[in-house]
């Protein structure tokens, strides 16, 4: 049924109970909760308790039931979410035109005017003529017609309760139609609300989640969105969040996972609740795309999907997802321990060619995981985070040149970062909570990058470079936190560390026109003779930079009998490929710097 041939009248309209439709919502809530309430207790209870205490074909047996009934109950939480927002928006909607109607009647009402049943308005006779002085007659408005306000000759002036009768009735068909065209498109959304029949919950049911969300926030823009500060700072996003009731917290983590999961200044508990949410309804919508790029970012959603339902072994810190999305080469930022509740929260920024794809699921998110037990030992409350909140440089195959490596990246992501520190000093719960930011690769530079904007990076007591191409500046003193908080690690056989300065590297170029690759490599090596430049400025493990360098393992030879390796790249905070490395990472994220090892400067 469209929305003009809906049958609905203005008494319908006026007699309309929405309390009984916030009530209807109400108990779709009460489901949700409960569904959410079992997978909880099936995640953080019934599957830790299994694996810590049964081992055999029996307990995996019955771990995968339960993480499929966990899934399944995730569903039904968002799905029941959703009809409870959409009822409540409905009741929403509805409410604002029976306000509109009521008004017309009152003022009806005022005007001893008759409303029909199909909002048609007679008015009385009034005014008077201006040969005879007669009052003039009364008569009928309805939608789109004005009798009355045309006289058939300028001798006979109008009525003038015509035009108040002609606006009421115009009021009133307006919210009439206008109320219809609301039912029509919430029943439209809430018959597709529906799952497939049987006690599984395939991926292609999330694909139809992820539809049935869009809908339904595209439906409650006016009900909820409005209300999200996106423009506040993360200290406000906070307290809004504190002021809202449990309810209005419940629906828009339902309707809105992906705000809200995303948006700095949110606890983390709740970030961590709607991303999880979030990253099923992003799996179903990735799912229906079937691209080389969906792919791609599919791999390491269902990676870190995976990661999230094992959940973590004894004496490893809980996972959290403090971020996630599709947009660019993908978004996400994973904690190991809750950087609310911890006193020690360090963030790694991982650098060149780094995606959300399989390889950083596995990789980058073990750096974070090693970094927070590392930590640990030093001090128990101690959390660390891969924080992918932009897009690093992409260095295609092939590639023969760095120009790649700009630094506009950098300088976006670094606006990206300072948002991300601001809001977990925010949502810190210790006095003085001590935090460090670590940059990898071309991570460092974003991390430099940071440092340069605004005031700094909120809240940061530490910074860790490693494996760095240089920060944009030539002083460790110049990043803000002072050069003694500033630690440096290089591996001597760390290509990327010895990168030379877009000045020599061109130098090279021609060297490498003119000889070959030998001559570029003997023009590159006589341009970097006791300058300390890199491509991104002053090596920061020199000592004309000033910072603290600390020892690392030296790394495998680039170039060796087994052919070509980057690997010295890639060991900072592996510990079992580095252990020096990765326990000075870890000192310096418990707060421990005093003991660290040093290293002489290049």
């Amino acid at each position: 049924m469209t929305p003009q041939a809906s049958p609905l009248t203005w008494g319908q309209l006026r007699d309309l109970k929405c309390a009984e439709l916030e009530g209807a919502a109400d108990g779709w809530g009460k489901a949700s909760n409960r569904a959410d309430a079992g997978r909880d207790r099936i995640e953080k209870q019934l599957l830790n308790g299994l694996r810590e205490t049964q081992q055999g074909a029996a307990a995996d047996a019955a771990v995968g039931r339960l993480q499929r009934l966990g899934r399944n109950l995730q569903y039904v939480y968002t799905e029941c979410g959703l009809v409870r927002t959409a009822l409540n928006s409905l009741a929403h909607e509805m409410r604002a035109q029976q306000r509109v109607l009521r008004d017309a009647l009152d003022d009806a009402e005022a005007l001893r005017f008759t409303v029909h049943a199909d909002g048609s308005v007679t008015y009385p006779e009034a005014g008077e003529g201006l040969i005879d002085g007669k009052p003039l007659a009364g008569g009928t408005a309805s939608m789109g017609a004005a009798p009355g306000l045309l006289p058939p000759s300028g001798l006979v002036a109008p009525n003038p309760n015509a035009a108040k009768a002609q606006d009421i009735a115009d009021r009133v068909t307006k919210a009439v139609r206008t109320a219809a065209e609301i039912d029509w498109r919430f029943a439209g959304i809430l018959r597709k609300l529906k799952a497939e029949e049987g006690l599984k919950v395939p991926d292609r049911t999330w694909t139809d989640a992820a539809g049935d969300a869009a809908a339904v926030r595209d439906a409650a823009r006016g009900y909820l969105k409005a209300g999200i500060p996106l423009d506040a700072t993360p200290a406000a996003r906070r307290a809004w969040w504190a002021g809202l009731t449990d309810e209005q917290r419940e629906e828009y983590l339902a309707v809105y996972p992906d705000q809200i999961g995303n948006l700095d200044g949110i606890p983390a508990l709740v970030r961590d609740a709607a991303n999880r949410d979030n990253l099923q309804l992003l799996i179903g919508k990735l799912e229906g795309r079937g691209d080389a790029g969906a792919e791609t970012q599919l791999a390491g959603l269902r990676e870190i999907d995976r990661q999230l339902r094992a959940g973590h072994r004894p004496g490893e810190p809980p996972m959290y997802l403090l971020g996630i999305g599709d947009e660019g080469n993908g978004r996400a930022i994973v904690s190991f321990g809750n950087p609310d509740a911890a006193r020690n929260v360090a963030t790694y920024v991982p650098g060149l060619n780094t995606s959300l794809d399989k390889e950083f699921a596995d990789s980058d998110l073990k750096r974070a995981r090693d970094t927070a037990i590392g930590a640990r030992y030093y001090d128990p409350s101690s959390a660390a985070i891969v924080w992918l909140g932009y897009d690093a440089p992409q260095l295609p195959d092939g590639i023969d040149s760095l120009d790649v490596m700009g630094d506009e990246r950098a300088e976006r992501g670094g606006d990206s970062l300072n948002r991300f520190m601001a809001g977990v000093s925010a949502t810190n719960e210790n006095d003085d909570p001590h935090m460090t930011a670590i940059g990898h690769s071309y991570g460092s530079r974003t991390v430099g990058a940071a440092t340069q904007q605004g005031d700094g990076m909120p809240g940061v007591d530490d910074i860790v470079l490693v494996g760095s191409p240089g920060v944009g500046v030539d002083r460790a003193e110049d990043l803000g936190v002072g050069k003694e908080h500033v630690f440096v690690g290089a591996a001597e056989n760390d290509i990327v560390t010895k990168l030379p300065s877009k000045q020599q590297a061109a130098v090279g170029a021609v060297g490498w026109a003119a000889a070959g690759p030998v001559g570029a490599r003997v023009l590159g090596e006589v341009a970097d003779q006791g300058d300390d430049d890199l491509w991104f400025g002053r090596d920061p493990a020199s000592r004309a930079f000033g910072a603290r360098r600390f020892q690392v393992d030296e790394g495998p030879k680039l170039v060796s009998v087994e052919g070509l390796s980057l690997d010295a790249h890639s060991r900072y905070f592996d510990p079992n490929r580095d252990a020096v490395s990765a326990n000075n990472i870890a000192l310096v994220a418990a707060g421990r710097s005093s003991k660290l090892k040093t290293e002489e400067y290049r």
